[in-house]
């Protein structure tokens, strides 16, 4: 993987991490992660296309955020890395399929990708949680916080039933792991992305204006809403389908399931579409 210093809007400096041959492919990754989640995608993808990996703002190599926190300068990063890259492809996952479906009201996109893309259609993203979380972390108790997140996110989870001692004790333990300690040191961030994707909630129709051929791709053992969005979304895009992959969760992106993979590899790779094609796909 080779790395490249790209100058953002503002100018600040992105770094690009790229990897593989062909038609170009960017990736914007979630919140509470960092790009290092995503590499074994990337290495997934690149005998048939070249992937390229950014960290947001306030991660690893990426420049500081601006405060009070908006989407709008991951929007122009997103663009900047698009316009050096001459991708027409998007990746995008979670919050990140957030900004990636906002940044194709506005950015030349071709194909873009979302998977548990965190879009609230008409009250169907969950933030009842969000205030209690939010005081956890304001009282200095992270592995607290991040239980909340957890289950108030993931309600389809029998562990999301457990107490919250319980959830507490088991999520302080994940917070010594390499990845929890990301998650950990990144939660205030995660909580900001949730408070503006609830802030963007409303009808559909609002992204109606998204001109890229669109795959609005889920989990079926991950939240149950991102199905519901996700149809909702396939209704007012011009040119959406969903697809469902079996026995995926959240994170089967990250783990570059062989399923999911496949499925983005054909999409990126069928020629562009001008008719409205609105359908519902399923893996058997």
């Amino acid at each position: 993987m080779t790395m490249e210093r790209i100058r953002a809007r503002d100018g600040a400096t992105i770094a690009v991490h790229s990897t593989g041959t062909g038609p170009g492919i960017v990736v914007v990754h979630g919140g509470g992660v960092t790009i290092d989640v995503y590499r074994r995608l990337a290495a997934a993808l690149a005998d048939r296309f070249t992937v390229h990996l950014y960290n947001r703002r306030g991660r690893m190599d990426a420049p500081p955020r601006s405060e009070p926190y908006t989407f709008e300068q991951d929007i122009d990063d997103l663009a900047a890395v698009l316009e050096h890259t001459g991708a027409g492809n998007v990746i995008g996952h979670s919050s990140g399929g957030f900004i990636a479906l906002q940044a194709g009201l506005r950015l030349p996109m071709e194909r873009l990708a979302l998977y548990d893309a965190a879009v609230s259609v008409d009250g169907s993203f969950p933030a009842a949680w969000l205030d209690d979380a939010r005081a956890a972390l304001r009282a200095g108790d992270t592995a607290r916080g991040l239980a909340i997140t957890a289950a108030g996110m993931n309600t389809q989870m029998a562990a999301s039933r457990l107490p919250l001692g319980v959830r507490t004790a088991i999520t302080r333990a994940f917070l010594r792991t390499p990845i929890g300690r990301t998650m950990g040191d990144l939660a205030e961030m995660t909580l900001d992305e949730t408070a503006q994707i609830v802030a963007h909630d409303g009808p559909a129709s609002q992204w109606k204006g998204v001109t890229a051929e669109v795959l609005l791709a889920c989990g079926a053992d991950g939240p149950p809403h991102y199905v519901d969005s996700n149809a909702a979304l396939a209704r007012a895009l011009p040119r959406a389908r969903t697809l469902q992959i079996p026995r995926a969760g959240h994170d089967a992106i990250n783990r570059a399931r062989p399923r999911l993979v496949d499925s983005l590899a054909a999409f990126f790779a069928a020629p562009v579409s001008p008719q409205r094609s609105v359908r519902r796909d399923a893996l058997n």
